[in-house]
C-alpha cells in the first residue's frame, strides 16, 4: 500500500501540495481558536521594524507585519505566512529527498512529514519556527546542490536561504558550523574552504552584522536571553530531574510521533556508530540533523529544553530515513509510524471539534486551553473601558503582569492600542522594555489592568497620576480563582520608575 501512495505522490505532488494548502488555510479560517500569547507579542513587534527584537531576530515581525498590512489585522491573517511558509517548506523537503536519492524518498519524505503532529502546528502557529524550518531545508538543498552537483551558483543562494534563517532564529547558526566540519572531515574537499564558503557564507555574514549591531545598541539584550536558556540553575532532585527529561522525552513522542521516533533514533545511533563508513552524502545528512539531535536529546538530560528545540535537526534524518527504505530498509516500521502518525495528525485537526463536542473547555486535558478566551476578555475590558472613558482611544492603556497581556490586549482590543508595561523588578524582561517608556502622555490619563489588588499594585504606579482608583473588575476565564482589575489614572505626572531600578541610579 505504502508503495502506491509514493507512486500516486510523485504522479500528483503539484495538486498533493495545493490541496494541503487549501486545506490548511480552511482550517485557519474555520478553528475559531485565539491568537496564542506569543503569536500576539510578535504582531505587536511587527507594528515596530527592526533589526532584532529582545528574544529572537527580526524574520517573524517582518513577515506578521507583510502579510497584515495587505490583510488587515485579524487572527487568521496572522497565521496566514506559516501555511504559505509551510507550502514551500514541502516542495523543498521533496527536491532535497529527491536530490539526494529518488523521486521515491521524496515522495517518502513529504509522507513521513505530513504523518508528524508538528508539522500541523508549524502550519497553523505563527511563531518563529515555519520560517526557520523553510528556510533550513532551503538551506540543505541548495548546499546539496553546491557541494556534490558542484554548481557554484548553489552557494549564494544557500548563503541567502541560511541568512534567511539566521534572521529568524539563532540555532541557524548551526548550519555553517556543520558546514565547515563536514568539509574538514573531507579532506578532498579543503579547497572549497578557501573558495566557494566565501560566496556561502557572504550572506549570512550580511544578515547576522545588522543583528549584531542592533545587539551592541541595546546592551546585548537577545544574546543574553540565548545565554539564560542554558546551563543548570538549581539542583534538581532525582525525581525533579526524572521529571524534566521524561517530559522532553514526551515532547518528541507526541510532535514526531511515538512509531518515527524511535525509528529515527535507532537509525541516528546506528548512523553515528559507523559514521566513518557512510557515504559523503550520507556523513552530510548526518551533520546537518542527526548528530544534532542525538545532541539535544543529551541536553535534555542534563536541563530543560524545550519540545521544539530539535525539530529542525528531524528533517535530514527524513531524507537519510527515506533513502534507506528506498534502499529496503524499515519497511514494515515506516509503515506503522505512517499509519500512527496520520492517526495522531487527525486527532490533531479534531481537537477544537472534540473538545467542543465534549464539553471538555478549560479541563486539565484540554491543550487548546491557551488558544481560547483572549477575545472575550478584551471584549469585557473594552466595555468597562467605554463606560469610564469617553474617548478611549485617547488614553493609554498599560498592562501589569505577564508581556502576554500586553500582547494580548494590543491586538483583541478594537482599536489596537499601543499598550505599554510596567516591569516591578526594573531589569528588560521583554520587547516593552526594550521600547522603555511612551513619549509625549505627561497631563494624559491611563487605563490600567492587572491580575493585583489596589493594595497590591506597586506604588510607584499609583503615585504617578494626579488622580488615581479603581474602575471595575472582569472575569479572568483563565484562572478561576483571579480577577483582572480595572484602574484608571488620571493625568500622569510622569513614567512610573520600578523599586529597583530606582535603588541602582542611586
Amino acid at each position: 500500500m505504502i508503495e502506491k501512495l509514493l507512486s500516486a505522490i510523485d504522479r500528483h505532488l503539484i495538486a498533493l501540495l495545493t490541496g494541503v494548502f487549501v486545506f490548511r488555510v480552511s482550517f485557519l479560517f474555520w478553528n475559531g481558536l485565539d491568537l496564542i500569547g506569543d503569536e500576539s507579542y510578535y504582531w505587536d513587534w511587527s507594528r515596530r521594524p527592526d533589526w532584532c527584537y529582545y528574544s529572537k531576530p527580526p524574520m517573524v515581525a517582518w513577515l506578521i507585519s507583510a502579510f497584515t498590512g495587505l490583510g488587515g489585522d485579524y487572527t487568521a491573517v496572522v497565521r496566514v505566512p506559516s501555511v504559505v511558509l509551510g507550502s514551500v517548506f514541502l516542495g523543498y523537503l521533496y527536491a532535497t529527498a529527491k536530490a539526494f536519492y529518488s523521486s521515491r524518498a521524496g515522495a517518502l519524505a513529504l509522507l513521513l512529514i505530513l504523518a508528524m503532529p508538528f508539522n500541523v502546528l508549524a502550519n497553523f502557529i505563527m511563531t518563529i519556527d515555519p520560517p526557520l524550518y523553510c528556510f533550513w531545508i532551503m538551506s540543505l538543498y541548495y548546499l546539496r546542490r553546491a557541494l556534490f552537483d558542484q554548481e557554484k551558483a548553489a552557494w549564494l543562494w544557500a548563503g541567502m536561504a541560511t541568512g534567511a534563517a539566521l534572521l529568524s532564529k539563532q540555532v541557524a547558526l548551526l548550519l555553517p558550523l556543520m558546514l565547515i566540519c563536514f568539509l574538514l572531515l573531507n579532506r578532498h574537499r579543503h579547497p572549497v574552504l578557501k573558495r566557494e564558503l566565501l560566496w556561502y557564507l557572504l550572506p549570512v555574514i550580511v544578515c547576522l552584522v545588522p543583528i549584531i549591531l542592533w545587539n551592541q545598541q541595546h546592551d546585548w539584550v537577545m544574546f543574553g536571553h540565548s545565554k539564560g536558556h542554558f546551563g543548570i540553575k538549581e539542583t534538581l532532585t532525582f525525581k525533579a530531574w526524572l521529571e524534566q527529561a521524561s517530559s522532553f522525552i514526551l515532547y518528541q513522542l507526541l510532535l514526531v510521533s511515538p512509531v518515527l521516533f524511535v525509528v529515527i533514533l535507532i537509525m541516528t545511533i546506528k548512523a553515528s556508530i559507523r559514521f566513518t563508513r557512510l557515504s559523503s552524502e550520507e556523513q552530510f545528512l548526518m551533520l546537518m540533523g542527526p548528530i544534532l539531535l542525538l545532541g539535544i536529546l543529551l541536553l535534555g538530560f542534563v536541563q530543560k529544553v524545550q519540545g521544539n528545540w530539535p525539530m529542525p535537526f528531524y528533517f535530514s534524518g527524513l531524507v537519510l530515513l527515506s533513502g534507506q527504505f528506498v534502499s529496503g530498509q524499515w519497511k514494515q516500521s515506516l509503515k506503522t509510524g505512517v499509519v500512527v502518525g496520520y492517526l495522531m495528525v487527525l486527532l490533531t485537526y479534531a481537537l477544537p471539534m472534540l473538545i467542543q463536542t465534549f464539553n471538555l473547555n478549560d479541563t486539565r486535558i484540554d491543550p487548546t486551553a491557551r488558544f481560547r478566551h483572549w477575545q472575550e476578555v478584551a471584549k469585557s475590558i473594552q466595555a468597562e473601558r467605554q463606560k469610564v472613558l469617553p474617548h478611549p482611544e485617547e488614553t493609554i492603556v498599560i498592562a501589569l503582569g505577564h508581556r502576554f497581556l500586553a500582547s494580548q490586549l494590543a491586538f483583541y482590543l478594537p482599536d489596537h492600542p499601543y499598550v505599554y508595561r510596567y516591569e516591578d523588578s526594573g531589569q528588560v524582561t521583554s520587547q516593552y522594555e526594550v521600547w522603555g517608556e511612551p513619549s509625549n502622555v505627561i497631563g494624559k490619563s491611563a487605563f490600567i489592568v492587572g491580575e493585583q489588588t489596589e493594595a497590591e499594585l506597586p506604588a510607584a504606579v499609583k503615585n504617578a497620576f494626579k488622580h488615581f482608583y479603581e474602575v471595575g473588575t472582569v472575569v479572568n476565564p483563565m484562572k478561576k480563582t483571579s480577577q483582572y482589575h480595572l484602574y484608571l489614572g488620571e493625568s500622569l505626572q510622569s513614567w512610573p520608575k520600578q523599586a529597583k531600578a530606582s535603588k541602582v541610579n542611586e
